[in-house]
């Protein structure tokens, strides 16, 4: 069992979208994907985890395949007896698929894991091969600063991170396949969107404050809630919002 299967084995990522955290993630989510469907479009959900995403689309009508790396979340996501089509497999060997298959595609958990520059181009890669040219491919990235203001200072790993060389003098982020979790600033993103020839079409603050707000969040009425999301929606293109943010997405497209 790697790292990444016995991490998922303990944490539920559905359970964290439901969570009014990561409420704000999925609903903000859902929002810029339906942005970019049309009727009778085919999606490809890379790293589908437990199907939150995938599912919720079959279950509108769109015809939707799913790969999965990890046996426990793929399980789940077919113990829900869903249409979603889905297999084991790595955002880094998309083969079973040919050129230009897939109208939309999702690549919202790998990029958490994959480490290396080589490795993320290589996925950004396989994305764009099985999706059609003018096609939409939505990434989703955990940022950097997110995990220097949470895990560092808040949590008090800061010093420790520093003494092993997993910050450097610039406050970047070193991480390994142990840590489970590679963070990333915005112009890492731009490097990679350049060398695999992506256009963006937006990027954005997919939660915002939120994760850093969970225990205000589960306070809210449902109310203030609401207008929590109705705040969010309107600044999550901001730039300013986005650096900061736990979870950005990137939507491209395929020229």
């Amino acid at each position: 069992m790697t790292e990444l299967e016995e991490y998922y084995g303990k944490f539920c990522e559905e359970k964290r979208l439901t969570r009014r955290h990561g409420q704000v993630e999925f609903r903000t989510s859902m929002k810029y994907i339906h942005d970019y469907l049309k009727p009778g479009d085919k999606i490809l959900d890379i790293g589908a985890g437990t199907g939150r995403y995938s599912i919720a689309l079959a279950n509108e009508g769109y015809d939707v395949e799913a790969i999965e790396l990890v046996k426990y979340n793929l399980g789940m996501l077919k113990a829900q007896k869903s249409s979603v089509k889905a297999h084991q497999g790595t955002a880094l060997d998309l083969s079973r698929y040919k050129d230009e298959t897939f109208d939309v595609t999702l690549l919202f958990g790998p990029m958490y894991h994959l480490f290396t520059p080589e490795d993320k181009t290589k996925a950004l890669l396989e994305a764009k091969r099985v999706t059609k040219t003018g096609g939409i491919i939505l990434v989703a990235y955990v940022m950097n600063d997110y995990s220097i203001l949470i895990h560092g200072f808040r949590d008090g790993y800061i010093k420790e991170a520093f003494s092993k060389g997993k910050i450097d003098e610039s406050f970047q982020t070193h991480t390994s396949i142990k840590d489970l979790y590679s963070y990333i600033r915005i112009e890492n993103i731009n490097d990679l969107n350049e060398k695999t020839d992506l256009k963006r079409i937006k990027i954005i603050a997919s939660d915002g404050p939120a994760d850093y707000m969970r225990p205000v969040l589960n306070k809210m009425d449902n109310e203030t809630f609401e207008l929590f999301m109705q705040y969010h929606l309107s600044t999550c293109e901001r730039m300013d919002m986005i650096g900061a943010s736990s979870h950005t997405l990137d939507i491209l497209k395929k020229i």
